[in-house]
């Protein structure tokens, strides 16, 4: 237990950001303390007008919630959904004797602690607690030496967050009006979704080539069996895939031997008969060095090449066992230990894998991070000694223990002995034919037994490792049992993986890695980038917004100049430089500042251009006329003359040649002609191919009423449709008779999930051999008959089930709705961001997006019109006096 505190009075109030972390310290506090959670920032920005208070409203920057022309004073508020939760802690302050603000220890963490104090005004002492680890030791050493809020670290938060409002609010507008409405623009985001697309135009610009080699199968005097590749004939290299230019795809060095399929045939042809010998063997001794303890950036890295976690999933799992006590905190650019860790860490290397193992003197690793005061140590197991990954295996859950384990893993081997080996290469020579085969050897694993990159299984990996040859010597004989002709291909540049374009980012010094989980997620969400597999892959909105930047604000999606953007935030906290200048130079500068920019390109930039991408022209055919790929308001189409066709949903940019356009716009012609006539109301059907797959649709635009559309269902094809089966998707919903005791229509219909019966309130899913333009009305009302297994109507048990609120004291639940999970707490409903897996949202997001929402307000409801009312005397307002800053 803590020790108490030296006033007298009440209890000392201890605030944090979460409620996880509110309960692991509180178990280490005691009864002299209160623990309470802010539940992250309690003060902001604006969020839109209606937030902006009445005395600004009229000002021309209300709308950024900054005020540019008094020294970039921010203008905050306390949104509508913490109100209850300030209160709270207002209430909880009154009782205390002292106040402890224990927030992170990083930017975002002092500015919480920053705003806590402006806003709750207290009247009792307050000290700062800063820790890197929830452990009992460290929460007593908090206390011993608390210290000041520190003002750099929030003057620099406070510069990141109003920069951010600049960029993203300016910028954000002008892409609505340009390219689409609910784009936006961010200062990491935006770089981010560049390298994306730059990734996506190398893969477009690049021409394959294909190549020969052979493969040989050699055998020893002892008959061990080794292959090799042929490297070079009569004394020219045969070339690798780097050797060909990615651009023509043609051969870089013409003095290279470049065999073609009849070429490396008639190769092997003559080798059959050639006599091997052992040109040269030659062995090096290698060393490898362990990796350091994880930062940031390397766990998110590894935990997506080794476990399959994205960005966010990993976060989550960290801040969890971190809030929970089990690692230190995982926002940091640090590869250093603490000398407790380091001692644990090498009496553990000692008693799990023996002295062999354990350095003399224990390792150090240089630390790259330019910030001092935010160099906190690395992300390691917390508390000394460690705790045993498998003690915490009934405790934790998948994610939690998978990261702890990697984590633990990471660390002991950072303290490990290098790994020893030999490096073998062979190389035969046969009728002036060079081939060559290397090997491996582990002499000794050292920190690969604990841990090796890329692998769970470290003994397994070890095997993959290590390659052996046989014993030979330099001009010994060896026979040649096969030859293979292979033929390769070059390959475009990998898409970024989520893994691959955070190293891509820390290398640039672009963001924090702290934030790039949350860049990953937004970019996701506004649709600048999908998903295929793990890869990262553009939209053609994301070309289009790309280009608008590169074309008119250069510099903002500068690498470099984004990079120095981020240096500068760091010597801000560092108090090395002023952030207003920087902020007066950003906006009004000479060069000239973004808002001038901004005024002169809103009438410079044509959104027609923007928006077109040129695929190319036809040199045969009825069609010659060039193609065009153009952004639409309703998605990205293929345009040659009066032929338009949409693209499918997830169809890759580089994906979209001149042939497949020309397919495409081939498919919307034929699109045009009719299946055939209705019978019933003489207009033509057709089968159409849309953004979001083929449909029927019954009569044309031109038609006094709307065409009916209709969806093909699941498992139909369009070579099979016919107008039999057109006009039978047209009458769904269908009428199949009146619900005997219901006295209600009986209607089957194809909907967003699936076929379905429906009568009244009831509904039942359609069995997947039943379709809904053949069920009858007698199977129709025996599966009406059934209990109700799925739906609004049938009670569902939660997907997963939380502790109670903060703020309504009801359980918190998530839950599968009618238009994907949500989370509620019983007053409030919150929908999960788009791509979030339910199983890896945690209770402290739950208690974050809930509180977001319930900033938003109640969902607006359409009024109806009421009659009109006689105007009300107005009174007189009353006078207000400005001020730089407010609370709400």
């Amino acid at each position: 237990m803590a020790k108490k505190a030296s006033s007298s009075g009440g209890k000392s109030l201890v605030i944090v950001e979460s409620p996880a972390k509110a309960r692991t310290i509180g178990k280490f506090l005691g009864k002299d303390y209160t623990v309470e959670a802010s539940i992250g920032h309690i003060r902001d920005l604006p969020q839109g007008s209606k937030e902006v208070p009445e005395e600004f409203k009229k000002e021309s920057w209300s709308y950024l919630g900054v005020n540019v022309d008094d020294r970039f004073t921010p203008i905050y508020i306390v949104p509508p959904g913490k109100k209850q939760q300030v209160a709270k802690l207002r209430a909880a302050l009154k009782d205390a004797k002292d106040l402890y603000l224990a927030t992170d220890e990083d930017r975002e963490g002092e500015a919480i602690s920053w705003h806590l104090h402006e806003v709750l005004k207290p009247k009792v002492p307050v000290k700062r607690l800063v820790f890197h680890e929830i452990t009992k030791e460290a929460i007593q050493e908090a206390i011993d030496n608390p210290r000041e809020i520190d003002d750099g670290l929030v003057r620099a938060q406070e510069a990141r967050r109003i920069l951010d409002r600049l960029y993203g609010y300016d910028v954000s507008q002008l892409l609505w009006k340009k390219v689409g409405r609910g784009l936006s623009a961010g200062r990491v985001q935006s770089v981010s979704v560049r390298l994306i697309v730059e990734r996506e135009r190398q893969r477009m610009a690049f021409h394959s080539a294909t190549y020969w080699d052979l493969m040989a199968t050699f055998a020893s005097e002892s008959s061990e069996e080794f292959q090799a590749t042929l490297m070079s004939v009569d004394g020219r290299k045969i070339p690798s895939g780097k050797d060909f230019d990615a651009a023509t795809g043609k051969i870089k060095d013409d003095s290279l031997l470049v065999l073609d399929e009849a070429g490396a045939k008639a190769l092997n042809d003559r080798l059959r008969s050639a006599q091997f010998k052992v040109l040269s063997v030659e062995s090096k001794p290698y060393t490898r060095k362990p990796a350091p303890p994880f930062t940031t950036s390397t766990m998110q890295q590894e935990a997506n090449r080794k476990l399959g976690f994205t960005a966010r999933r990993t976060m989550n799992a960290a801040q969890s066992l971190y809030e929970n006590g089990h690692i230190t905190y995982m926002r940091t650019d640090s590869t250093n230990l603490a000398q407790v860790a380091v001692d644990a860490a090498r009496d553990l290397v000692n008693s799990e894998y023996g002295n062999d193992y354990l350095p003399e003197t224990p390792r150090t690793y240089a630390n790259k991070v330019k910030n001092a005061q935010e160099a906190h140590e690395a992300i390691r197991p917390a508390g000394h000694p460690f705790e045993l990954p498998g003690a915490l295996k009934n405790s934790l859950n998948s994610d939690e223990y998978r990261l702890f384990e990697m984590i633990w893993k990471r660390t002991i081997a950072s303290q490990m002995v290098d790994a020893r080996g030999h490096n073998t290469t062979i190389t035969i020579e046969g009728d002036g034919a060079i081939f060559r085969v290397s090997g491996r050897t582990i002499d000794f694993p050292g920190f690969l037994r604990a841990y090796v990159e890329g692998s769970d299984n470290p003994n397994a990996e070890l095997a993959d490792r290590e390659t052996l040859l046989p014993s030979v010597e330099q001009g010994q004989r060896v026979d040649c049992r096969d030859l293979q002709a292979n033929d390769h291909t070059t390959q475009p540049p990998s898409r970024f993986t989520e893994a691959s374009l955070t190293r891509e980012l820390e290398d640039k010094g672009i963001g924090r890695p702290s934030t790039y989980a949350s860049i990953i997620d937004t970019i996701q969400a506004r649709d600048y980038v999908f998903k295929k597999g793990n890869a990262l892959v553009p939209t053609w909105t994301a070309f289009a917004v790309t280009r608008l930047l590169e074309d008119h604000f250069g510099s903002l999606v500068d690498y470099q100049f984004t990079a120095q953007m981020e240096d500068l935030l760091d010597s801000i906290s560092r108090r090395e430089a002023d952030s207003v200048d920087y902020l007066q130079n950003f906006y009004f500068g000479d060069e000239p500042g973004l808002k001038a920019r901004l005024a002169a390109k809103t009438e410079e930039i044509d959104p027609r251009v923007m928006s077109r991408f040129p695929v190319g022209t036809p040199t045969e055919g009825e069609h010659r006329e060039e193609i065009v790929l153009r952004v639409g308001k309703f998605g990205p189409f293929v345009e040659q003359g009066e032929r338009k066709a949409s693209l499918p949903e997830g169809m890759a940019p580089d994906e979209l040649t001149l042939a497949r356009a020309m397919e495409l716009l081939d498919q919307g012609a034929a699109s045009d002609e009719p299946l055939g006539i209705c019978p019933e109301t003489h207009k033509p059907v057709f089968l159409k191919v849309g953004r979001f797959g083929p449909y029927v649709q019954r009569g044309t635009p031109e038609d006094d009423e709307k065409p009916k559309n209709a969806s093909l269902l699941k498992g139909m094809v369009p070579e099979d449709i016919s107008l039999e089966i057109a006009l039978k998707l047209l009458t769904l919903p269908r009428t199949l008779g009146e619900h005997p005791e219901l006295k209600a229509p009986v209607v089957s219909q194809n909907g967003r999930f699936g076929p379905y019966i429906s009568c009244g309130k009831e509904t039942r899913s359609l069995p997947a051999d039943l379709s809904p333009i053949d069920v009858t009305f007698e199977k129709a009302l025996e599966l009406l008959a059934q209990p109700k297994t799925r739906g609004r109507g049938a009670a569902k048990e939660p997907i997963k089930e939380f502790e109670a609120s903060p703020v309504t004291e009801q359980p918190i639940k998530l839950l599968e709705g009618r238009y994907g999970p949500y989370v509620t707490d019983g007053e409030t409903n919150a929908s999960l961001p788009k791509g979030t897996n339910p199983e890896e949202f945690t209770f402290d997001q739950a208690v974050v997006l809930l509180a977001e929402r319930a900033a938003k307000g109640p969902t607006k409801k359409k009024k109806k019109k009421a009659a009109p009312k006689k105007a009300a005397k107005k009174k007189p307002a009353k006078k207000k006096v400005a001020k730089k800053k407010t609370d709400g």
